[in-house]
């Protein structure tokens, strides 16, 4: 068994960052100003199937946006830091509110402000499209790129290691009746 496997089977609380993890990380801006983000719906997705199993979600970004709230709305997202460049503080901040120790959570960003935090946590995870040097010091490393699946991937991850993908997968099958 790998070592990031037995790491995440330990999880209790997935930490994402949101620019190059749940977003592909690049910035659209209106000509009135507003700023766009594109969100792709099966990495919400893993997000519920991991909730549902009773593994808590939280998102931390050095950005500050309106369409993140909504986003974190939307998935039933309750911790949400923003305007924060110290990623490692931030989550020690969620950390405070709960009973969990560093080793139950799991972090995914993509650059360098996330490192910190990859780094304390159980499970440090990055996206294919990350810093390679943030994925060197990271356990695991999605094959999807952020924004296009790698929060999925993560969430399947985390999961298959607690012997609970396959009853997530469950209500979404057809029965038969064979």
């Amino acid at each position: 068994m790998s070592l990031a496997l037995e790491k995440a089977r330990r999880v209790r609380l997935l930490v994402l960052d949101v620019d190059g993890v749940l977003s592909d990380g690049r910035l659209y801006y209106g000509n009135t100003g507003e700023e766009l983000k594109a969100f792709y719906t099966p990495d919400g997705l893993g997000i519920k199937l991991l909730q549902a199993a009773g593994i808590e979600v939280a998102i931390i970004t050095g950005r500050s946006s309106s369409i993140v709230e909504r986003r974190a709305g939307e998935l039933g997202i309750e911790r949400i830091v923003q305007g924060r460049d110290d990623k490692l503080d931030a989550l020690m901040e969620i950390l405070a509110g709960t009973q969990l120790s560093l080793e139950q959570v799991a972090y995914m960003g993509d650059d360098l402000p996330d490192l910190g935090a990859i780094q304390a946590v159980g499970l440090g995870m990055t996206v294919a499209s990350g810093d390679d040097f943030v994925a060197s010091q990271a356990d695991w490393r999605s094959q999807r790129a952020g924004g296009l699946g790698a929060v999925r991937e993560a969430c399947e991850f985390i999961l298959d290691a607690q012997n609970l993908l396959e009853d997530a997968r469950r209500p979404f099958l057809h029965d038969s009746g064979s």
